[in-house]
């Protein structure tokens, strides 16, 4: 064999193992069934904020120890446990997409990443009597 392809042999080897490692970082959401299923497993997981419950958060107590409820779109229900300081805003989050671990009575969640409502999100009506305003004045 050449030089070359002793080379890109080893190129082509190195690109495999690059791709195997970054998929184990390549996931799909799951629902709260789907995560009670794969106890221990990484998953990520999109709810909301069950307002039933209170949010139990206690900065003087212990600032890295947050619990909540979270329901998804299913209906799936559970109890999370975040072990970090609580995310400004999160009763005003319109979703919430967990990464964690589901254990046998909760979520442990290692990040939380809040979606809150668009701030571009304008009255349709208001939208539309500014468009009308802006035809006719041309």
């Amino acid at each position: 064999m050449k030089k070359t392809h002793i080379i890109l042999l080893v190129g082509i080897a190195a690109l495999i193992v690059g791709l195997i490692s970054f998929s184990a970082d390549f996931s799909t959401y799951d629902t709260i069934r789907s995560a009670k299923e794969k106890p221990g497993k990484f998953v990520h997981i999109i709810a909301k904020l069950d307002r039933a419950f209170p949010v139990e958060y206690d900065p003087i107590k212990n600032p890295n120890y947050l619990t909540f409820y979270a329901v998804d779109s299913l209906g799936g229900k559970t109890k999370v446990v975040f072990h970090n300081s609580k995310p400004a805003d999160l009763e005003k989050s319109e979703r919430l997409v967990m990464k964690g671990k589901m254990g046998a009575e909760h979520f442990e969640c290692s990040d939380i990443l809040l979606k809150c409502p668009s701030k571009y999100k304008d009255d349709k009506q208001q939208l539309q009597n500014e468009v009308k305003e802006q035809t006719s004045m041309k």
